[in-house]
């Protein structure tokens, strides 16, 4: 593939290590109502947006037969979990050099992010690097017609790159995100997660066409390979 004109990065288990955090929110919050998650479970809700996540929760609940909260009151019980947990989140291996690179060859970059703008700059604000995104697509962009994995988000920021979506590199790490950025036409780069049986089940679901990525240093925007 030739040097991409614009990369595009999802945030949550791609930039920051936030998905294992995200996890405990949710795992503490569907316990509340009496039932447990799995990690099949946990993997399925990565990269959606939080109002998605709720109801596939409340309908993962209500085929348990368990209390089914209303979307408001599962969330009144996460949010505070979750808001206590995201400030920790460590920058995932290699993102800040990635990163760093593509401004230094002057590719453009976006954020493209099921989270809401509040919530990314709760979990950005540790992570001065970050700011080094300018052209961001939020899960509640008022301009997104539809969250991952629809291809809305990706072609909403490649249209304000003014990048034709194949000249753009997207950065996954999620089934929904991966999805979503193949179908809005990217070349799709997916981190596998470093657990084996998770990694599998993730690649057993992919669109055909992804690139699989073991560490973000292992990308090479420099030449053609």
């Amino acid at each position: 593939m030739a040097r991409p004109a614009a990369c595009l990065f999802d945030l949550d288990g791609l930039l920051l290590d936030t998905e294992p955090l995200h996890g405990q929110a949710w795992q503490q919050a569907t316990r509340h109502f009496g039932m447990e998650l799995a990690s099949h479970h946990l993997l399925a809700l990565r990269g959606r947006r939080r109002l998605d996540c709720a109801e596939q929760v409340r309908q993962w609940l209500a085929e348990a037969e368990r209390q089914v909260p209303s979307t408001d009151e599962l969330l009144a019980v996460r949010q505070p979990i979750a808001e206590r947990l995201l400030p920790s989140a460590r920058p995932i291996p290699g993102a800040p050099e990635l990163l760093a690179r593509c401004l230094e060859l002057g590719i453009a970059v976006a954020l493209v992010t099921s989270s809401s703008k509040a919530a990314v700059g709760l979990k950005a604000a540790p992570h001065p690097w970050l700011a080094g995104i300018h052209e961001r697509v939020y899960g509640d962009d008022p301009e997104l017609a539809a969250g991952k994995p629809a291809p809305d988000p990706f072609r909403l920021a490649a249209a304000r790159l003014s990048v034709p979506p194949p000249r753009c590199w997207a950065f996954e790490d999620s089934l929904a995100g991966a999805h979503s950025a193949r179908a809005a036409g990217c070349q799709v780069h997916v981190l596998l997660p470093e657990e084996a049986d998770l990694a599998e089940r993730l690649v057993a679901q992919l669109p055909k066409g992804c690139r699989l990525v073991r560490e973000l240093t292992e990308v090479n925007l420099s030449t053609d390979d």
